[in-house]
């Protein structure tokens, strides 16, 4: 879910004066590539909430929730340093504050898991003669979240696992008429668990005092694609379209003051989203996008409205 600050230099047709360059923030959810220059740093924090507006069922079909609404507030912050031309290293922690309707709140700020990745670019883009530039980006994330032993069920926001990542991502520009600059990323992600979680009383897989056993997530992932208009040199309209799967997470375990044992696999879920932004760009630089992030449609899945924005900065 996020942007880098791309520099694109117009193209010089035959006959034609050069363009100003487009200058680009989001999109909202695409993952972007590694910098263009060795020693190049991004920041670029995003603030957003959390609401589920409904459930959805097995077949796509509405259900009513069960329980009260899980809502949130989080701040997640990128940073990205190039090590190369072709190579950077990136971490993305989040911070949140989570709550429910008569269900409790967060004992205060939570860290969640915390990635770190590598971003590799084999292929750099050539726009005269339509070719994309391809990323490779791959690497951990750690269990930097609470998890277990909870004092308040809100409290869980981590997986209590290692986690290999790893993505594919393509990025490409064209000049539509009357000098518009379009630009297309496409995305595929996956995800599994290295680890097994080890769970006590209280945890974030929703076992409650007593319970000793472990956890092991399924695996997941998604694909999309954004489209980022520039209506101008600082303003642009962005639109993702995403697709994420899950499969079932895996849980053992015994209730020790009632000797209840737990095994289940949980149903595979998944979900779309579409995300509307707009960006305004200072400069190459800096800049910031507003949008929201709805997920409409999918299986097994929470319908969740979430406004959210970003400002990145690039040095």
């Amino acid at each position: 879910m996020t942007g880098l600050m791309a520099l694109f230099c117009g193209i010089m047709g035959g006959g034609q004066q050069a363009r100003a360059e487009q200058w680009y923030t989001g999109s909202l959810v695409s993952p972007s590539g590694p910098l263009s220059k060795k020693g190049m740093f991004l920041l670029e924090p995003y603030m957003y909430y959390a609401v589920p507006s409904g459930m959805i069922g097995p077949h796509n079909d509405a259900v009513p929730m069960t329980s009260p609404r899980q809502q949130s507030v989080t701040s997640l912050t990128i940073y990205r340093y190039a090590i190369t031309d072709t190579l950077s290293i990136q971490t993305e922690p989040t911070i949140s504050y989570r709550w429910k309707h008569d269900g409790g709140t967060s004992s205060g700020l939570k860290l969640g898991d915390v990635p770190v990745d590598l971003m590799w670019r084999y292929l750099t883009a050539d726009p005269a003669r339509y070719i994309p530039t391809l990323n490779l980006i791959t690497g951990v994330s750690f269990p930097t979240g609470d998890y277990s032993s909870l004092g308040r069920a809100q409290d869980g926001v981590g997986s209590g696992v290692y986690t290999y990542r790893v993505a594919l991502t393509e990025q490409s520009t064209y000049t539509l008429p009357n000098n518009h600059e379009l630009r297309l990323r496409v995305w595929a992600t996956f995800r599994r668990a290295l680890t097994t979680a080890h769970l006590h009383d209280v945890t974030s897989y929703g076992t409650t005092q007593g319970f000793q056993g472990r956890a092991q997530p399924g695996m997941y992932g998604g694909a999309g694609f954004s489209l980022e208009y520039g209506l101008n040199q600082r303003w642009v309209l962005a639109l993702d379209v995403a697709r994420d799967w899950s499969n079932g997470t895996k849980l053992r375990g015994t209730y020790t003051n009632t000797g209840q044992t737990l095994s289940q696999t949980g149903a595979p879920s998944g979900d779309w989203q579409i995300a509307p932004a707009v960006e305004y760009n200072w400069s190459p630089r800096y800049g910031i996008i507003a949008g929201v992030s709805v997920y409409y449609a999918g299986h097994n899945t929470e319908r969740v409205v979430s406004p959210q924005f970003a400002f990145n900065a690039l040095y």
